[in-house]
C-alpha cells in the first residue's frame, strides 16, 4: 500500500501565520479604544468573508446536490450530534485534568458547522461527490448559524437566562454571517461571474478575516492573563483530545458507511463533510457567544483542532484518489473475462468453440475462479475506503 507523501504531509503556512499572530498578541496586545477599532474592522472582514461565499455558491451546485437528504442528513447527525455527543464524553472524562475554560472550548467546537472551502476541495481530491459536498457543508453554515447558539446555550450554558439569550445570540450571529451571505448570493446573477473568475481572492479575506479576529481575541486575553492559565501541558493535551475526537468520528463515519452501503462517492463527502469543524464560521460566533475576556482560551482548541483536521484529511484524500484510480481500472480488467453464461456464449461463438449446456455450469465457475486470480494478480483486490 502506497505510503502518503511528504507533500500531503505538509504543514499547512496557514498554522505558521496563526502562530505569528497569536505570538504578536502576546507580545503587543491591543488595548482600549484600539481595541475597539480593530474589532469592527474585524466585524467588517468577517461580512465581506461571508458576503463572498454567498456570492461564490453556485445555485446549480445547490440543485443538483440537494437531493440526496440521506447524505446530508447524516453530515448533519454527525456534526450536531457525534461530535457534541463525542465531546461532551472527553470533556466529563478530563474534567480534573484542566482548565474547566479550555474543556468548554472542547465542547464549544464539536458545536460549530462543518468547512465549506476545505471539505469541498478534499471531497473533490478524493474523487467524491462534489456537488453533494458542496450542498452538504452549505446546509451544514446556515443551520449552524441558529443550532450553534442554541447547542451552546443548552450545553455550555452561555449567558443568563436561558432562552432569551440563545435568541440573542442567534439573532447577533445573523446579523453578522447570514446577512451578508444571503446578500451576496442574491447578488450573485449580477456579480457571480467577476467572483468565479477571480476564485483566488476569496483566500486572502478567508485567512485575513480569521487572523484579524484571533488578533483581537488573543489581545483580550492576554490581557486577562492567559498565558498565566495555560502550559505546555494544556496544550498537549488539547492536541491529544483533537486527534482522539477526531480518530472517533472518523472511525463511526466510516463504519457508517459500510453498514449503510453508501456509494464510494457519497461515502467520501460523509467522511469529510462530516468530520470537520469551521474556524471561519467559529472564531466570530465565540465573540457573538462568550465574555470577550473568554474568547482567546476558548478558540485555542479549535485552532488546533483545525490544523489537526487539515493535516489529516490531506493525506487520507491523497490515499482515497489512489484508491479511487485502482478501482477505476477494474472494470476494464474484469471485462477480459466473461462471467456471465450470456457473456460466456458470446465469446465462445466469437472464436468458434461452441459450449454445449451440460458444460456450462463448470466454465462458468472457472471463469469466475479466473477472474478472482486475476484481480489478485492485478492488486485490485484491496478493498477501496471508505
Amino acid at each position: 500500500m502506497a505510503r502518503p507523501t511528504l507533500t500531503s504531509l505538509r504543514i499547512d503556512p496557514f498554522l505558521l501565520w496563526l502562530i505569528f499572530t497569536v505570538g504578536g498578541a502576546s507580545l503587543f496586545p491591543v488595548t482600549g479604544q484600539a481595541a475597539a477599532w480593530l474589532d469592527i474592522l474585524a466585524d467588517l472582514a468577517v461580512a465581506l468573508l461571508f458576503f463572498l461565499h454567498g456570492a461564490k455558491l453556485s445555485r446549480a451546485a445547490i440543485i443538483q446536490g440537494a437531493g440526496n437528504w440521506r447524505l446530508h442528513l447524516l453530515v448533519l447527525c454527525s456534526t450536531y450530534m457525534l461530535f457534541p455527543v463525542a465531546g461532551i464524553a472527553l470533556a466529563t472524562l478530563m474534567d480534573e485534568w484542566t482548565d474547566p475554560v479550555l474543556l468548554s472550548g472542547v465542547l464549544y467546537l464539536t458545536l460549530l458547522p462543518s468547512t465549506v472551502q476545505s471539505s469541498i476541495a478534499f471531497t473533490a481530491m478524493a474523487g467524491g461527490n462534489v456537488a453533494a459536498a458542496v450542498c452538504s457543508a452549505s446546509l451544514s453554515n446556515l443551520i449552524g448559524i441558529v443550532l450553534t447558539p442554541l447547542l451552546a446555550t443548552a450545553i455550555l450554558h452561555v449567558g443568563r437566562s436561558g432562552d432569551v439569550s440563545a435568541l440573542h445570540s442567534v439573532q447577533s450571529i445573523a446579523l453578522q454571517l447570514l446577512a451578508p451571505f444571503a446578500a451576496g448570493h442574491l447578488l450573485r446573477p449580477l456579480i457571480g461571474g467577476w467572483i468565479d473568475q477571480r476564485r483566488t481572492l476569496l483566500l486572502p479575506v478567508d485567512r485575513g478575516a480569521i487572523l484579524l479576529v484571533v488578533y483581537s481575541a488573543f489581545s483580550a486575553a492576554v490581557t486577562g492573563g492567559i498565558w498565566t492559565k495555560v502550559g505546555a501541558w494544556d496544550l498537549l493535551l488539547l492536541l491529544a483530545l483533537s486527534a482522539l475526537l477526531l480518530a472517533v468520528v472518523m472511525g463511526v463515519n466510516m463504519g457508517a458507511t459500510r453498514l449503510l452501503r453508501l456509494p464510494r462517492e457519497d461515502a467520501i463527502v460523509l467522511f469529510f463533510c462530516g468530520s470537520k469543524k469551521s474556524l471561519v464560521s467559529g472564531v466570530p460566533m465565540a465573540g457573538a457567544l462568550f465574555p470577550a475576556a473568554q474568547v482567546g482560551l476558548l478558540i485555542l482548541p479549535l485552532m488546533i483542532f483545525h490544523q489537526l483536521q487539515l493535516f489529516l484529511c490531506a493525506a487520507l484524500a491523497a490515499r482515497f484518489r489512489r484508491q479511487g484510480d485502482a478501482a477505476a481500472a477494474r472494470p476494464a480488467a474484469a471485462s477480459r473475462v466473461p462471467r456471465s453464461e450470456a457473456d460466456i456464449q458470446r465469446a465462445s461463438a466469437a472464436i468458434g468453440l461452441p459450449i454445449n449446456a451440460e458444460s456450462m455450469p463448470g466454465v462458468v465457475a472457472n471463469m469466475a475462479l479466473l477472474d478472482r486470480h486475476a484481480d489478485t494478480l492485478l492488486g485490485l483486490r484491496e478493498e477501496v475506503k471508505p
